[in-house]
């Protein structure tokens, strides 16, 4: 984080989101704000809590894509969570602190994550080994005259010529979680009722399972894995890390944005503003792991707002959310460099999975400049799904190639120009004709 600047930050969200500069000012400002913050003296640093942010624009547009983007830029914990999969207390759903603990969850298993790939090269050849052993004494069980070593098996391992071959091994069983649903604290919470009953008996269930290899190896490893690391500590640093860096992005806000609804579908509309209020103020919320305060988690809304606006949103609601920013529709211009300009762009997805097939596409010019047209008036005379509008007419133009594509016959290039793009749009090209008429 602290070799990114603002301008940097922007630049590594260019290679993935077109347009878009306000929002992506207002989230390079706030990451850079927590860089700062921790910088500060101790007595100061506790003051400092970050601006939360909404973003106010039409579905498809890059806002939750500049959320997500944003967390894999500097590897902080980030969970995306519906305003509209929340209630309020006293009605059947779930409640929103499960968001803050839904985030501890993600900091645990990217510290871990961490910690498996520190350790994973000590547990490797413990782990050969065992497979080795196991795939040895398999063999000779079925053929009595199998006499291949140990190491001419693990040097097959280490090559993956085994991947695909199936041993049995002795596998921690994963008990099915029950979801509680209580008042208090721990309404929400998954309580997993054998672990408890295991943890009073000193013991670990386990189950044998037949696997391929390959699969064997991942949760050998794992487990291994977990003998050496600390698990108290890698709580601990998911816990702080949660804490003072997690992002939690709340979509769809506009949904619970109602005025005056207090009967039907809408009853408990307002009443989620509401508790939701604490959570962004700053609380501290129990998790199975410890509690954690909210007070430093950054909290980026986003909604479309085309049917309520963000002054519905309850005003003490809208005081924690002091940056607002607004997202454009998506112009030809910009469907265009979606196309071509982007990281890992969709043109190149195409042409990467049909040469597979061994179909060389080449797009002209041309017919980008036709799909991107396309695009921005369906999105303008229909719903406007954004970006996802690409997808659809990508899929529709190539949807006999793809289909046709085989793998057994001899590489063929296939030249997408405009009149190639128009003549599998028919349909759609001639309802935009019908709508230039009607009123």
């Amino acid at each position: 984080m602290a070799e990114l600047s603002p301008k940097q930050i922007v630049a590594e969200l260019d290679k993935y989101i077109i347009g878009q500069d306000s929002a992506k000012k207002a989230v390079a400002i706030a990451l850079r704000n927590r860089y700062r913050r921790s910088k500060l003296a101790d007595s100061i640093r506790d003051e400092v809590t970050p601006k939360n942010i909404i973003m106010k624009g039409p579905t498809g547009v890059g806002k939750t894509e500049i959320a997500r983007r944003l967390s894999k830029l500097v590897s902080a914990p980030f969970v995306k969570v519906e305003a509209t999969k929340f209630t309020e207390v006293g009605y059947v759903g779930r409640d929103v602190e499960s968001m803050i603990r839904d985030l501890v969850e993600a900091s645990i298993i990217m510290v871990k994550n961490e910690r498996y790939k520190e350790v994973k090269a000590k547990v490797e050849n413990l782990v050969l080994d065992k497979i080795a052993t196991i795939y040895c004494n398999t063999k000779k069980q079925e053929d009595s005259l199998f006499n291949r070593s140990i190491e001419e098996i693990k040097l097959d391992l280490q090559n993956g010529k085994l991947d695909n071959d199936i041993i049995e091994i002795d596998v921690k069983e994963q008990p099915k979680q029950l979801n509680m649903m209580g008042a208090g604290g721990i309404m929400g919470m998954e309580i997993n009722m054998a672990d408890l009953v295991d943890g009073v008996m000193g013991k670990t269930r386990r189950k044998k399972k037949k696997l391929s290899i390959a699969d064997a190896y991942k949760i050998m490893s794992q487990e291994e894995c977990d003998k050496i690391i600390d698990l108290d500590s890698v709580e601990s640093e998911g816990l702080r890390r949660a804490e003072q860096n997690g992002i939690i992005f709340i979509d769809e806000i506009d949904k619970i944005a109602g005025k005056g609804s207090s009967n039907g579908p809408d009853v408990s509309r307002e009443g989620v503003q509401r508790d939701i209020l604490p959570i962004v103020e700053g609380t501290t919320v129990s998790t199975k792991y410890g509690p954690i305060k909210t007070d430093y988690i950054l909290f980026i809304a986003a909604g479309a707002f085309h049917v309520s606006a963000v002054q519905d949103l309850i005003p003490e609601l809208q005081g924690r959310f002091p940056v607002l920013v607004e997202l454009s529709s998506l112009s030809k211009k910009d469907f265009e460099d979606i196309l071509t300009l982007t990281e890992n762009s969709l043109i190149m997805q195409y042409t990467k999975m049909l040469e597979v097939d061994n179909i060389k596409l080449m797009f002209k010019d041309d017919a980008i400049s036709e799909i991107a047209k396309i695009a921005e008036i369906e999105n303008a005379t229909s719903e406007n799904i954004g970006a996802r509008r690409l997808h659809n007419i990508l899929e529709a133009v190539l949807e006999d190639i793809s289909f046709n594509a085989s793998g057994d016959h001899p590489e063929i290039e296939v030249v997408i120009d405009r009149d190639y793009v128009n003549s599998h749009l028919q349909n759609a090209l001639r309802e935009f004709d019908l709508k230039r008429y009607l009123l």
